[in-house]
């Protein structure tokens, strides 16, 4: 179990030597850049315009003007003529704290807090430099500091929304004392609210005012068992109907939004009727749970890239425990159709990847496997960005247009017609900032 990070990331980031690409200092006060786009994804429309040039100060888009001519006065000039430019990607679901190998289960034991630290600052660069310039992380107690040095400038990375440490039942999916023998179960004790671990409608509640106490954004829960926790099952229900009630009901009354993993078709009934804004992963989506969700109005965020990462490393012998493997062959080779399924019954589908399953970094495969699934490529990218906003709640992200925030990745071609390109990110711009031009 980690203990409490904020001491060891702080002597993390300040063993980091201060390089001039670290992070980028932020344009001039009034400082303006024209980005001469030769094509522009619409958000809203899921369709391509022509060329425009995107004229940037104090971090915002101050104006969209028709066309890539000439010079715009005072501004610097960025050409990106031979590119379509987008808003800033966001993965909706990802673990900045961790990356899974054949190590993870044993790494608990012997690392210690600044090592997942140090790691996180990497797998943050790696992240934003894919093109994704916002995140939801989903579970783990680096984020919320990670977040706040990333805010601060002190590293490079997205814009974190940071769940921190997720809320589970004993035993299940987001239970940190999993797996560990009777003596130091016996030593530790049972972990409770405070370890975001509840039994009850009143731990639920005191779960919830702990992850507000701790400075987390959002909330996750574990509503069915996991992949690759170690425990048998990956897909029974662990929470009450009542219980997760009680943390949605909370979590209002703190701002936030709850977001719930969950495999099988039981939990995920019981998380919609809860209130749950979005349902992660959701392998044995049903038709019925499907109906509901749609009637709720609740998000899928379907994480194909974290299902086939899982099911080809089960084939790889000590890759995963014995507990852990079975679940990886049967679950993760389902989410794709489950995708698939889901977009063709008219569920809302936002963009997320579980990454920290799978390497960082490499985020927007998923945007590949989505198009494989039969989901257009225009609806993957309004999931990564206009739909990817409503989800998180804001409305100053998603779409290039003034006033928005001057979040802009841009790739070479026409993605909309060669989805590969997602894999040849050139440009990244996040608050006007600049971190990847195309000659770096």
């Amino acid at each position: 179990m980690l203990k409490p990070l904020s001491l060891a990331l702080l002597a993390a980031i300040a063993s980091i030597p201060a390089h001039a690409d670290a992070q980028p200092a932020p344009p001039a006060k009034d400082a303006a850049q024209a980005l001469q786009c030769g094509r522009v994804f619409d958000a809203r429309t899921g369709k391509l315009t022509g060329p425009q040039t995107l004229l940037v100060r104090n971090g915002k888009i101050e104006q969209v003007i028709g066309g890539s001519g000439g010079d715009v006065a005072g501004a610097t000039r960025v050409d990106l003529g031979g590119h379509t430019c987008m808003p800033g990607w966001t993965d909706l679901h990802v673990h900045l704290g961790s990356q899974s190998s054949p190590q993870s289960y044993s790494e608990g034991f012997r690392l210690d807090d600044v090592d997942f630290a140090f790691r996180s600052v990497d797998y943050a660069k790696k992240t934003l430099m894919a093109g994704f310039t916002s995140v939801r992380d989903l579970g783990g107690e680096v984020s919320p500091h990670l977040r706040d040095a990333i805010n601060q400038g002190l590293v490079s990375g997205p814009r974190i929304w940071a769940a921190g440490k997720s809320i589970a039942t004993t035993g299940g999916h987001a239970d940190p004392t999993n797996g560990y023998n009777d003596a130091l179960s016996h030593l530790i004790g049972p972990p409770g609210p405070t370890e975001g671990v509840i039994n009850s409608i009143d731990d639920a509640r005191q779960a919830v005012r702990q992850r507000y106490k701790e400075g987390s954004d959002v909330i996750k829960i574990t509503a069915t068992g996991g992949v690759l926790s170690y425990a048998k099952s990956g897909d029974a229900p662990q929470f009450t109907v009542e219980e997760v009630k009680a943390i949605v009901d909370t979590a209002k009354d703190y701002g936030y939004r709850v977001a719930a993993h969950a495999h099988g078709e039981e939990g995920m009934k019981r998380a919609v009727l809860g209130g749950v804004t979005s349902i992660e992963h959701g392998t044995y989506m049903s038709d019925d749970v499907m109906k509901l969700m749609k009637q709720h109005g609740t998000w899928y965020v379907p994480t194909i890239y974290a299902g086939r990462f899982v099911a080809d490393k089960a084939k790889i012998d000590g890759y995963f425990p014995d507990v852990v493997r079975p679940k990886a062959q049967r679950i993760g080779a389902l989410i794709q159709q489950t995708a698939a399924d889901a977009y063709k019954n008219g569920v809302k589908i936002a963009f997320g990847t579980d990454m920290g399953v799978g390497p960082h970094g490499d985020n927007a495969r998923e945007f590949i496997y989505m198009v494989e699934a039969g989901i257009p490529a225009s609806v993957a990218f309004q999931a990564a960005t206009i739909r990817a906003a409503e989800v998180l709640g804001v409305d100053d992200q998603g779409v290039l247009e003034a006033g928005k925030r001057a979040d802009i990745v841009a790739v070479p071609g026409n993605p909309l017609e060669d989805i590969q390109q997602v894999m040849k990110v050139d440009f990244v711009m996040k608050d006007g900032a600049v971190y990847r031009t195309p000659d770096a």
